[in-house]
């Protein structure tokens, strides 16, 4: 039904829309401090914004939550739309996402409501877990093509984040290190990823 929704919303978006694509191979996929590969990373997406502040897109890469056995190979696809808008000098932006694990018996699936809040460089995220799921807040900082992120996922774990970001040719590359700190999850997890992406 979420799908359904989305797609109704998608075909519903008015003619000054703009699309745009992305794809990305990286060294490995890093979400919220904790690896979702366990090694190479190929993602992308599509997303829709229209002028008067709406979005929505989708989103997939490749996972493995279980390197030994396999039995966590798979594929993430992520569905989301929102609205972002501007109020008294700070961005607002109210979105859902869906985080979808095609084909995983492991009962994966799950929903956020995302709250995000950002003034100049400085930006604030709360994403509130439906049906059950975690809260995860992040704050957030960017200095040039260096950023920074400090982030706390309940039942998980805290995550911090040190990027920095670097044109290769006509492609758009990054380096990244993720440190966490684990809080129940089952182990401390610590990366350097790099990352080359292009955009149309």
């Amino acid at each position: 039904m979420k799908k359904l929704l989305l797609l109704m919303t998608l075909i519903s978006l008015p003619s000054y829309a703009a699309v745009s694509a992305n794809v990305s191979i990286a060294s490995d996929y890093i979400w919220r401090g904790m690896t979702q590969t366990d090694g190479i990373a190929v993602s992308g997406g599509f997303d829709y914004a229209a002028e008067g502040g709406f979005y929505a897109g989708i989103w997939g890469s490749n996972v493995n939550f279980n390197d030994s056995t396999g039995s966590g190979n798979g594929a993430e696809f992520d569905y989301y739309f929102g609205y972002g808008f501007e109020m008294g000098g700070i961005g607002v932006d109210l979105g859902y996402v869906s985080f979808d694990y095609p084909g995983n018996e492991d009962g994966l699936d799950f929903e956020e409501i995302v709250l995000g809040l950002s003034m100049g460089d400085l930006g604030l995220t709360f994403a509130m877990g439906q049906d059950g799921a975690p809260d995860y807040t992040e704050i957030a900082y960017g200095f040039g093509d260096i950023g920074f992120s400090y982030g706390q996922y309940d039942d998980y774990g805290d995550n911090l984040a040190i990027s920095y970001g670097f044109g290769c040719g006509s492609y758009d590359c990054s380096v990244s290190y993720h440190d966490f700190s684990d809080d129940g999850y089952g182990g401390d997890e610590d990366a350097l990823v790099f990352s080359i992406s292009a955009s149309l």
